[in-house]
């Protein structure tokens, strides 16, 4: 249906190449390299803690999509939604065969309607719910994926 494309470049800085001095910061471009994201590893795993690691980038792609999609569900009900924040935590975790796996996203989104667009607690959870339920990168994960809405 589409193709989405991302390119991952990396060069090596160190003098040598052991695991614990090989530089672990990269650049993800994307749209022909118009759009250039600062990456690396996390800093636990000897990465520079300046830059995106993969697994935020994961939580943040989880989050985009979730709001997207909530926002295009409220725009065809005729909703009006003036603001959206998340503050969405992922958790790294071991899986039974001792791998590390995001095992868990949590979204906390708060949304904020325009004047005049009442919305109570179980249409909003409703809302969220049918997001969730046709976000794409949700749809693409094994993870435990969470939506906590915030007042």
């Amino acid at each position: 249906m589409s193709e989405h494309h991302a390119q991952i470049r990396w060069t090596r800085q160190s003098a040598d190449f052991a695991y614990d001095t090989y530089n672990r910061a990269h650049e993800i471009a994307f749209k022909n390299g118009d759009i250039v994201l600062p990456a690396s590893s996390a800093a636990e795993f000897k990465g520079d803690a300046e830059r995106v690691d993969p697994e935020e980038a994961f939580v943040a792609a989880l989050s985009s999509c979730h709001m997207l999609t909530f926002l295009a569900i409220c725009a065809r009900k005729k909703l009006v939604v003036d603001g959206y924040e998340d503050d969405a935590v992922g958790t790294l975790e071991k899986n039974e065969n001792r791998k590390l796996w995001m095992a868990q996203v949590v979204l906390r989104p708060r949304v904020r309607f325009a004047p005049g667009t009442a919305i109570d607690a179980a249409t909003l959870a409703h809302l969220h719910h049918d997001a969730h339920e046709n976000c794409f990168i949700a749809l693409s994960v094994k993870s435990d994926v969470r939506v906590e809405p915030r007042e």
